[in-house]
């Protein structure tokens, strides 16, 4: 009898190992590009950073962009394939609360770095204007809710936020 447990524990152990395995959302379905933007001191990070739940701003430099208009890219700064979405939240792995997270704009259905998603101001979802793909970028760490994205799976290409001693972050890849 207890080896019938101890077997019927291992077979549901499996079991889940197999479905979690098969459950994986892709979040590299768009190109590696590089990331680097430097809000590294507190200045920065109060003028052009996030704070406050469902706070966001979208970093994209080049092909004639320049978005936030007052922010001064150095040679160095990347903003990734389409842009970068910098968004006020709750990481999912860790489970802190009103922390910067970062994604690529562009949807990853789309493929295409002039397609982004825009932030739902009511659920601070981030929705594909051409697909209509919508993805939790505040609490689910940019997995699809619904659309072509969630029948996929694959969800938004996640960046780094690391904090400075200085009171910023540098948000990069």
């Amino acid at each position: 009898m207890r080896g019938m447990r101890t077997l019927g524990a291992l077979t549901a152990l499996l079991c889940c190992m197999i479905l979690a395995a098969c459950s994986s959302v892709d979040d590299d379905r768009i190109q590696n590009m590089p990331v680097n933007i430097a809000l590294a001191d507190a200045g920065l990070w109060n003028t052009f950073g996030v704070s406050g739940f469902g706070s966001y701003r979208n970093f994209i430099y080049g092909d004639g962009k320049h978005e936030p208009k007052a922010f001064h890219y150095s040679q160095t700064s990347a903003t990734g394939f389409g842009g970068v979405l910098l968004i006020s939240g709750m990481d999912p792995f860790s489970g802190d609360t009103d922390i910067p997270l970062a994604y690529d704009l562009a949807c990853p259905v789309e493929r295409d770095p002039s397609v982004r998603v825009r932030i739902e101001s009511e659920t601070f979802n981030a929705e594909c204007p051409a697909c209509g793909s919508v993805y939790d970028v505040t609490t689910a760490g940019g997995t699809p809710l619904s659309g072509p994205a969630a029948e996929m799976p694959c969800a938004l290409r996640r960046y780094r936020c690391l904090p400075t001693a200085q009171g910023g972050y540098i948000i990069t890849n």
